[in-house]
């Protein structure tokens, strides 16, 4: 892989996001529970991130965070230098429950997300925009159709395009595939890398799939066990892009990294009762 020099007067980028010593402790009728504890990552602008780890060490409670679901109890995660105290449109989450209104047709629900963010947009606009993002997740055919006559990988694929329609700085993916068949999901993984190669948004996916992680991410954050989960590794993914998944598989590196994943899960951080999530 090619490395660009850059010069020595040249400063790095500051980055998007940034998780500042973050911790997290819900109350239980036990006591304090602690989910995170110092969690310290930085994460730039049009990157794509996964994170991976055990069920209970807290992926789902760190993404929330960012998206504004959840406030921390210690440490702070900001956004360009600012703390996120609150949900917003500048940061979009596609849940693997779709989270759809299924009274409503596919351009219903992606109108309704343009609508509520961008009122005062002409209705040509508004119309554009739906249409542009339907296309764009291949469902311009389908878009009249209520969310109860579709299945499950076109539902995903309208959450997608309902997220990015209001073209947030931050997608959030909390396991957007999990549900679905291999066929399916491995279309929607390609279709994801193209879409974010278009659009360059900075994309935070959790994911319990190694092989969809070095398919897609940047970097793997690989969490530790709960309680007081924290960071354990970073892997930098740096296969090429654009991504052909049969080149990946055919490298050597490839073996090297999901080995090296999978060491992490199953030895260091081994987890007898659970699967990992």
């Amino acid at each position: 892989m090619v490395t660009l020099s850059t010069s020595p007067a040249a400063s790095p980028a500051a980055p998007l996001l940034q998780f500042n010593n973050l911790g997290k402790v819900y109350p239980t009728p036990r006591g304090p529970y602690p989910v995170l504890e110092g969690i310290n990552l930085e994460v730039q602008q049009g990157e794509f991130v996964c994170v991976i780890g055990h069920s209970g060490c807290g992926k789902s409670t760190l993404l929330n965070m960012v998206s504004g679901f959840a406030t921390p109890s210690s440490g702070q995660v900001l956004l360009r230098g600012q703390p996120i105290r609150q949900p917003g449109p500048d940061r979009m989450v596609v849940f693997q429950g779709y989270a759809l209104l299924p009274w409503m047709s596919a351009y219903d629900n992606v109108l309704l997300a343009v609508e509520s963010v961008k009122p005062t947009l002409p209705e040509r606009e508004k119309r554009e925009i739906v249409e542009d993002h339907l296309r764009l997740v291949g469902l311009e055919k389908a878009a009249d159709k209520l969310i109860t006559q579709i299945s499950g990988g076109m539902k995903q694929r309208v959450s997608i395009a309902r997220a990015l329609a209001i073209r947030p700085e931050v997608l959030i993916l909390d396991e957007p595939f999990g549900a679905l068949d291999a066929i399916t999901k491995e279309e929607l993984q390609q279709e994801l890398l193209q879409i974010w190669n278009t659009q360059k948004c900075t994309v935070l996916m959790i994911t319990h799939d190694i092989d969809e992680a070095l398919f897609l991410a940047d970097r793997l954050v690989m969490m530790t066990n709960g309680p007081a989960a924290g960071i354990g590794d970073v892997m930098t993914i740096d296969f090429p892009r654009p991504r052909n998944r049969e080149d990946i598989m055919e490298d050597p590196r490839y073996y090297e990294l999901r080995n090296q994943a999978l060491d992490f899960l199953y030895n260091r951080f081994a987890h007898d009762d659970d699967e990992v999530g």
